[in-house]
């Protein structure tokens, strides 16, 4: 299990390399052609904004999986650690209900623009906005095994399960 873990931070981990490197060439490549070629692209603008799409989703849930989003920690600090340990477990359900409830609507809003095309690259629209499935899917994933590892670490729940 371990491994797989592993591999799939991993393949996480060049996935956002990868869409950061397209972003960047494809946003050079706008501004070498505009300024100094005189021509627009048409399809740059479009293509960035996917990318950043998904380049927001999946960093999203890689942050969260590495616990680099911002957090106020000076107040929850000042209680015991069976308090701390439930309002850790506290948020990481409240996130995952919130990116249950964004699971669905991308769910719904993927399936409404189901045979649209983007404008200039002729790509069917499912692909950028599938970025919300995949992304909240990823955060629900990281939320709900932070959850189980904060009540296994738990006395009340090393208790229950041992039962």
């Amino acid at each position: 299990m371990n491994y797989l873990t592993k591999f799939f931070r991993h393949l996480l981990e060049i996935s956002i390399c990868c869409i950061l490197i397209a972003l960047t060439a494809v946003v050079f490549s706008q501004v070498v052609s505009r300024y100094f070629l005189h021509v627009s692209l048409s399809w740059s603008e479009e293509l960035a904004r996917f990318l950043l799409m998904w380049l927001a989703m999946l960093s999203a849930a890689y942050a969260f999986r590495t616990k680099s989003h911002f957090a106020l920690r000076i107040i929850v600090e000042r209680f015991s650690e069976n308090i701390r340990r439930g309002i850790s477990i506290a948020v990481h359900l409240v996130v995952t209900l919130f990116f249950l409830l964004i699971l669905y609507q991308g769910i719904i809003y993927v399936h409404g623009v189901s045979g649209h095309k983007a404008p200039a690259m002729q790509i069917p629209m499912e692909i950028p906005y599938s970025s919300i499935i995949v992304g909240s899917a990823l955060i629900i994933w990281e939320s709900a095994k932070s959850t189980l590892r904060e009540l296994m670490q738990s006395d009340t729940a090393k208790q229950f399960f041992d039962l």
